[in-house]
């Protein structure tokens, strides 16, 4: 049963930078995060929150669903149209930043690099601020299987940067 609670509106603002740095880790750029929360916010109004769900996870869940369900439009229009052009994205050179900007250039390239199931874990985990208990019960997954891939994010992460123990 879904339930409109009477302070929904004080809830979702107090989760709304949650959701929002979730949704940029999915969508990685600030507009389209921007625009995802905005869908995953008029979801959660129009149909409510079920009863026995945690309102913050609920969002994740309808922001990663949201986000899905456009992947998937996107992938039948580019299948409808072939792409005739992709943007490659700016390089940045050695010459121009310190180590340290270097070092977060490659790190956040090697994040993004992340197939989109680990992506998620490492997100919810690492920016979200969730516990492993808390990441299964939002993905819908084992405890075990939320470990496992973000062992295997972070050794990834690893191996892109050229940082080894």
């Amino acid at each position: 049963m879904m339930n409109k609670k009477p302070d929904l509106e004080r809830e979702i603002l107090e989760a709304v930078p949650h959701v929002r740095r979730f949704a940029f880790s999915l969508t990685r750029d600030a507009t389209d995060a921007d625009d995802l929360v905005q869908s995953a916010i008029e979801r959660v109004l129009a149909r409510g929150v079920p009863d026995d769900a945690d309102l913050k996870k609920w969002m994740f869940r309808v922001c990663r669903n949201l986000w899905i369900d456009g992947l998937r439009a996107k992938k039948v229009r580019q299948d409808a149209v072939p792409e005739l052009s992709e943007a490659q994205p700016e390089t940045v050179s050695s010459e121009q930043v310190a180590s340290a900007s270097i070092m977060f250039a490659r790190t956040k390239d090697a994040i993004a690099a992340l197939p989109d199931t680990y992506r998620e874990v490492l997100t919810i985990i690492a920016i979200g601020g969730a516990s492993y208990k808390d990441a299964a019960a939002q993905l819908n997954i084992p405890i075990g299987t939320v470990m496992s891939r973000l062992g295997r994010a972070r050794a990834m992460i690893a191996d892109k940067v050229g940082y080894h123990d």
